[in-house]
């Protein structure tokens, strides 16, 4: 018995696997019912000893048993023969009544697909199905294009008589008139109001109307032909939309505008609630561009139900989101789309000592969308109930001020951060000891100021400066003579046949995780690499000739180089230097060893990570005189991309980036009548080109938050500020009148509120820089600067007076002029002091945390 049932289990197993691997009843459109071809198991005897078992626990006088070992294949199925007791194979008697047209290549037109193989089997011959559309027309003089217009002429003929007979206002939208049109139209056609229209009322509005004549080719009959779906030889209202393509769409009025939200790296599903009969497909804009028909990597997947599906969400995903149906632009429905992000805060100074009676400053900057509360703690209390004239909190919570500190203000102040998508939290320690004390503490404290960190590196003629900004101290000063760490070679040697003394050539640098400053050397054919740590250059990479352009990706922890390969520029290329921030030897590659997407480059873009965003995937080269920017992946180091700006008539020289609704701000350069074309916006979701920035022009520059882009444009005097929105929407602030000639422009956060930041605009020209509280709009200008180098006098590019500000929390900045350096106090907004005999200093670097 047991092996009975053994058998049995495998019996119906394997006619289950037998049968999916077949043809599917439900997709040929047969019902069980009617049409149910049994599969027949096929094995070898002399293989398999379970063939004979199988053999003996069949029972003969079941027919039943019989069938199940028989196929007859389809359009057939087995039945049992009454006089001989065996399986037979007949024809299939009846199918199911499911209409889904289709034609046969003997011509004929079939309800499905089972009626296809039930005539081959009638009529025993091989019948195939044929996929061409126009088979179903076949011997029909009526084709698809011609059924369309009469179907349009249709709708003319009614649309005529609705606006004579009725009245009526023809003004509306398309979709409510389209129906408007086909109901009256069935109403018409709808002679005894029973809601169906047979052959006979067809007929009758044939004679009426005088219809048969203009098209012969195609009749009200053929509405019964193609569009009878049921196939009762009868239009119903429903079966009447869908011949005349109406769809009935419906929008809730409190669902026209959802605002919705998501946290970052998570995954978003917006579904559209423009819902119609018979369900249309959704399409998706997201700033008037169709994401269906792009093969995004993040936004992929539209559904079944016309959802909308966002993987590992960033901050460049926040904007608007528009839905609609296909071919009903008029109904849409708008997602406000925004992404949160966990607070990410740091604290300066992670420790202090400090002597009673003197003033202490715990500072704290946090980030996060939406904007994060702060709050303080001592030793793990809150500090609030502690607040008076000597503890207090400034600049919106973000420091604690202690004037005349005592010893009991000694402990661990930690700032917390807090939003609805996290919290986060660090801890500044501060010591209150007297001076004499040994304790460590006290000795790191005091032995800070002569640290490596929190320094400005500055490249000049006679060499390289260490620079502490408080007093204006030199910390160091590397020659021109000194040798390469390790090497024979010199930091700068001198010329084959030059005379006098040796003097240094600078171009960029940049700052390696505050562990490598790379610099370039455009008349030696190489970047140096100086050690933060032993303040020694210790090691020269060779470059293609001319390099001008550094840019660390501290992402892929790579350093990018800009050659020009001649002074004329006549053979620019891009380098990438891999590992920079590793203790080996450095080297350089090329972006890519064969194809001119590389070999004509004008100049580069790549944004810089913020404390929010640590992953940039893409840049952009900007190739000369080319109304186009050509996109690059920073991970493979290959060209994936153009986005073509020639409609715009505008050709790139300066790009800026916001992750908040993640777009770029492009810079035209001005035309041969020297004025310069607006701003353009690219959307870096779809590479899309959103039009231009309203009539914003020049030069564009983003915060290192995202929030504020200014936009400098010297032809109209302009200092243009505007506010970019956590959900990407960029809205005019103000607008400052200025004849400096900016030059640069660095950010420094406020040190008045929290989330704010300051803008210092150097003037190449003149000698002031130009303060900008970019929150209160207000104004300083600080004098007392001298005149920049002259441009011929530095040709690597258009900052004959760069400025740079001093990192997260840094008090100063520094700006060179012509022999000399200046030192600006960002906290006062004044000059705090000239550091003089630094000829061409333009070269500039920040190291510290501070």
């Amino acid at each position: 018995m047991k092996m009975f049932q053994s058998w049995s289990a495998i019996l119906v197993v394997g006619f289950i696997l037998l049968e999916s691997e077949g043809r599917p009843m439900k997709e040929a459109g047969y019902g069980l019912k009617f049409y149910q071809p049994l599969p027949r198991l096929r094995h070898k005897q002399e293989k398999s000893q379970e063939s004979s078992r199988f053999k003996e626990f069949l029972i003969p006088d079941d027919p039943l048993g019989s069938c199940k070992r028989k196929y007859c294949g389809l359009g057939r199925h087995c039945v049992v023969s009454g006089e001989t007791r065996r399986a037979e194979c007949a024809c299939v008697e009846l199918c199911s009544p499911h209409r889904k047209p289709v034609c046969g290549s003997d011509g004929e037109l079939y309800e499905n697909h089972c009626e296809v193989h039930r005539a081959a089997c009638l009529k025993k011959q091989k019948i195939t199905i044929v996929h061409s559309e126009d088979c179903f027309f076949k011997g029909d003089n009526c084709r698809t294009n011609v059924y369309s217009k009469m179907k349009s002429m249709l709708l003319d003929l009614q649309n005529q008589k609705y606006i004579t007979q009725e009245n009526e206002n023809p003004n509306g939208d398309d979709i409510s008139r389209k129906k408007l049109l086909v109901d009256q139209m069935f109403k018409n056609f709808d002679a005894d109001s029973n809601g169906l229209i047979d052959i006979n009322e067809l007929t009758q509005v044939i004679t009426q109307e005088d219809l048969g004549k203009d098209r012969p080719e195609c009749t009200l009959y053929d509405l019964l032909k193609f569009d009878d779906l049921n196939a009762d030889k009868h239009l119903a209202l429903e079966e009447f939309y869908r011949a005349f393509q109406v769809t009935r769409l419906h929008l809730p009025r409190d669902q026209r505008l959802r605002v919705s939200a998501a946290t970052v790296g998570q995954s978003a599903v917006l579904s559209c609630a423009v819902q119609g009969d018979p369900r249309p497909p959704i399409v998706w804009e997201r700033n008037r561009v169709v994401l269906n028909a792009l093969d995004l990597e993040d936004i992929n997947d539209f559904g079944d139900d016309g959802s909308l599906y966002i993987t590992k969400v960033t901050t460049t995903h926040a904007g608007n989101y528009t839905c609609y149906a296909a071919g009903y632009e008029d109904i849409y429905q708008t997602h406000i789309f925004q992404v949160n992000v966990p607070p990410v805060i740091r604290v300066y100074p992670e420790s202090q000592a400090r002597e009673p009676g003197v003033t202490a400053s715990l500072r704290c900057h946090a980030e996060g969308i939406p904007d994060p509360e702060l709050g303080w703690l001592k030793n793990g209390m809150d500090i609030t109930p502690k607040l008076s004239k000597q503890l207090t909190l400034q600049a919106n919570g973000s420091e604690v001020h202690i004037s005349n500190v005592r010893y009991e203000d000694t402990g661990a102040y930690t700032c917390i951060a807090r939003n609805e998508a996290g919290v986060d939290e660090d801890i500044s320690s501060l010591f209150v000891e007297d001076s004499g004390r040994k304790t460590l503490a006290n000795i790191l404290w005091r032995e800070e100021g002569l640290g490596i960190g929190n320094m400005f590196y500055v490249f000049y003629e006679d060499g390289i400066k260490v620079i502490q900004p408080v007093e204006c101290e030199f910390q160091r000063h590397i020659k021109p003579s000194e040798k390469l760490l390790g090497f024979q070679g010199e930091v700068c040697p001198r010329a084959e046949g030059e005379e006098g003394q040796q003097r240094c050539v600078w171009a960029s640098a940049v700052n390696v995780k505050d562990k490598f400053i790379y610099v370039a050397q455009p008349t030696l054919h190489r970047v140096l690499v100086v050690d933060v740590q032993a303040q020694k250059v210790v090691q020269a990479v060779s470059t293609d000739p001319v390099p001008v352009k550094l840019h660390y990706d501290r992402s892929h922890d790579q350093v990018w180089v800009l050659s020009w390969g001649s002074m004329e520029k006549t053979s620019p290329t891009l380098q990438v230097v891999t590992l920079a921030s590793g203790s080996g030897p450095h080297h350089t590659v090329h972006t890519q060893p064969v194809g001119r997407q590389f070999d004509r480059v004008d100049d580069f873009f790549i944004p810089a990570s913020t404390l929010l965003i640590t992953h940039v995937r893409f840049g952009f080269i900007l190739h000369k005189d080319e109304a186009a920017l050509h996109k690059i992946d920073l991970e493979t180091l290959s060209h994936v991309g153009v986005v073509d700006l020639g409609a715009h008539g505008c050709v790139p020289h300066a790009l800026a980036y916001s992750h908040l609704g993640g777009y770029y701000f492009v810079g035209c350069r001005p035309d041969a009548s020297g004025v310069a074309p607006r701003q353009l916006v690219v959307d870096g979701v779809t590479d899309a080109v959103l039009g231009p920035n309203g009539d914003v022009r020049g030069t564009p520059y983003v915060s290192p938050d995202g929030h504020f882009l200014v936009s400098i444009s010297d032809a109209e005097g302009l200092v243009r500020v505007q506010h970019i929105s956590v959900r990407g929407e960029v809205r005019e602030a103000f607008a400052v009148h200025t004849t400096l000639h900016v030059a640069d422009l660095a950010f420094q956060p406020s040190f008045a509120a929290a989330r704010q930041y300051t803008a210092y605009a150097s003037s190449g020209r003149g000698a002031h820089v130009l303060a900008v509280d970019l929150a209160s709009g207000r104004v300083q200008i600080i004098e007392g600067l001298k005149e920049p180098l002259a441009p011929e006098q530095w040709p690597w590019d258009a900052k004959t007076r760069p400025i740079r500000a001093s990192g997260l929390f840094g008090q100063y900045l520094m700006t060179p002029s012509k022999d000399s350096l200046f030192v600006l106090d960002g906290r006062l907004h004044k000059l705090n002091c000239e550091i003089t005999e630094v000829p061409k200093g333009n070269t500039v670097v920040w190291v510290g945390e501070a």
